[in-house]
């Protein structure tokens, strides 16, 4: 039988269960994704450094772990919450099991609570901070256990690109014709967005977030990415200053989900923290250029803020702006294409692994903007 667990959120709500993967505390902000599959995706997606992830699914594991599907070099969440976890693993990849997988890597969860209704207690009051406690902390007495929780830090405000990015650049080698180098600045980038970025023709070079433009020049690049990654945009003011310097020597940009906020800042955009966040891979998106309403994967907590209709022109001298994509369950900001330089972004993942692939034609896009300016260039 599994030893007790608790999770504890910091207005003092209380969900007793059962400790599920390693045994101990975690603390992060408490979180919920509402993907149905995808879970060995979720836990190895960096942009969850951080954060408790609760599976709105309830039956987790079902299929195991294989050695083909994480997204990046290791498990990420700070803690892992599920409702029934598979008994067995039905999976001819399967290697090993979901829980195996957790306690190898140190992963606290917990599973036998009721998921939903934490879900709709986070909808109603907004992402909180949070507490797993099982086997020996799970009796802790509850004051100490809230305490704890109570004076981790809070997400708003953290720079936690240093905990997921790489230390030294790799090079991922270009699919068929070549396009060029690419500069990837990885502030949590995840292998499937690699993968679709070498299918296109360039050579990715994975650089670490403390890259200078210097750094970037020297790759001799066609283009600059930034990919997705945890933490707060408005606490990342060194990439912030970099993608400017990118900007001002006329590179193409392409970013997603983080890339995409911190584009906004670099424009001169402000951004703000969503009550909840999007986390799923069944989030609908409306792209303005095509009026196609597209199913797209998020996982962000924080947004831009821009005015949806219209252009509008760079606070900080890029030119015109619109606004590209937006979100139809709550009007957020999706995307934003810069008019007179060549620079875009999206909110969501394209590369949606696991997930739909209704936005994958953006890496088309953006092979087609380079290859357009290296004919200008000419």
């Amino acid at each position: 039988m599994p030893a007790p667990a608790v999770l504890v959120l910091e207005d003092g709500t209380r969900h007793n269960g059962r400790a599920y993967g390693a045994e101990g505390t975690t603390l992060g902000e408490v979180v919920f994704a509402t993907g149905m599959s995808g879970y060995q995706e979720t836990i190895t997606d960096p942009s969850y450094a951080g954060q408790i992830v609760l599976q709105t699914a309830p039956h987790i594991g079902n299929t195991g772990m294989n050695d083909e599907d994480p997204e990046s070099r290791r498990i990420w969440v700070a803690g892992y919450i599920v409702r029934d976890p598979s008994r067995v693993v039905s999976n001819w990849r399967a290697n090993a099991s979901l829980d195996e997988t957790l306690v190898r890597d140190g992963i606290v969860g917990i599973s036998g609570i009721d998921t939903r209704a934490v879900t709709r207690h986070i909808r109603s009051a907004g992402s909180m901070r949070g507490g797993i406690f099982s086997g020996a902390d799970a009796g802790l007495d509850p004051e100490e256990q809230l305490r704890q929780v109570v004076e981790a830090p809070q997400m708003a405000g953290q720079n936690l690109s240093s905990q997921v990015s790489v230390d030294v650049a790799t090079i991922t080698t270009a699919i068929g014709e070549r396009v060029g180098n690419l500069a990837v600045l990885d502030l949590g980038v995840k292998q499937a967005t690699i993968d679709n970025l070498a299918a296109r023709g360039f050579d990715v070079h994975v650089l670490p977030q403390t890259s200078t433009i210097d750094d970037i020049r020297a790759i001799d690049p066609v283009a600059v990415f930034y990919s997705n990654g945890p933490g707060d945009p408005a606490a990342s003011g060194d990439h912030v200053a970099l993608l400017r310097a990118v900007l001002d020597d006329g590179l193409p940009f392409f970013g997603i989900c983080f890339g995409n906020q911190l584009l906004g800042r670099a424009l001169g955009l402000g951004t703000y923290k969503l009550p909840f966040g999007h986390r799923g891979i069944n989030q609908p998106v409306l792209d303005k250029s095509t009026g196609k309403v597209e199913i797209t994967a998020h996982n962000h907590g924080f947004a831009v803020d821009a005015p949806l209709e219209g252009t509008f022109d760079s606070p900080n001298g890029y030119g015109k702006v619109e606004v590209s994509h937006v979100g139809l369950n709550d009007n957020v900001v999706e995307g934003l294409r810069a008019l007179d330089i060549p620079a875009f972004s999206v909110q969501y993942h394209p590369e949606a692994a696991a997930g739909p692939h209704d936005a994958n034609y953006l890496f088309d896009r953006f092979k087609d903007m380079v290859v357009a300016q290296q004919g200008d260039t000419k």
